[in-house]
């Protein structure tokens, strides 16, 4: 694979060598992809974080749990667009596509537009919760809790949404300050160009 170009280095596959090399290795087998993501490269450069970063990765995100995948990548997909992360909003709207978003509501999210007539009033609120906690978390109150609770999102559902949305504020921090550029994954078309929205 050719390099990529970043603002501070990444450890790239080919460099990789003891720890970092066969977390390469495991994430490769564990996830059944064929080359390492770009996140995963940042992280590599101080090697237990990556472990970490995997292992989170393997409970936590790429996983059913109490959120489904489906709601996971479309929290991921639309704190990215909040965050104004390339990468990320790249490959999470392209991950939410395979757990079967429609190209509608990958253009919605991408633009951190929630006025899409077919998110359900479900869906809403959780972004409108996740939206909250990723650019105003101290003022999360007990009404927006209930909120969440009102529409059938219960405790452990709303716990891991914050959990969710807590670590995109980092992947996302992350990705931007590396200079990570977006993989070009989406063809949506001319319009797919996202705006930061507070919620």
């Amino acid at each position: 694979m050719t390099p990529i170009a970043t603002t501070i280095p990444i450890v790239e596959e080919d460099a990789a060598t003891g720890a970092v090399a066969e977390a390469y290795a495991d994430y490769r087998t564990r996830f059944g992809r064929d080359h390492v993501p770009g996140i995963l490269k940042c992280f590599a450069t101080h090697p237990p974080l990556l472990e970490q970063m995997l292992a989170l990765a393997s409970t936590l995100l790429f996983t059913e749990s109490h959120l489904s995948r489906k709601v996971k990548e479309m929290i991921a997909t639309y704190i990215s667009a909040l965050n104004s992360c390339p990468y990320c909003l790249d490959s999470h709207a392209s991950a939410l596509r395979i757990q079967g978003g429609s190209d509608e509501l990958l253009q919605a999210l991408y633009n951190a537009n929630l006025e899409f007539p077919s998110l359900s009033l479900k869906e809403r609120r959780m972004l409108d919760f996740v939206g909250k906690v990723t650019i105003e978390s101290h003022k999360i109150s007990p009404e927006d809790i209930d909120l969440m609770k009102s529409v059938g999102w219960d405790q452990q559902e709303i716990a891991e949404a914050v959990h969710i949305a807590a670590l995109f504020a980092c992947f996302n921090r992350v990705a931007n300050a590396f200079g990570l550029p977006s993989q070009n994954l989406l063809d949506l078309g001319p319009k797919l160009v996202h705006a930061r929205k507070n919620p």
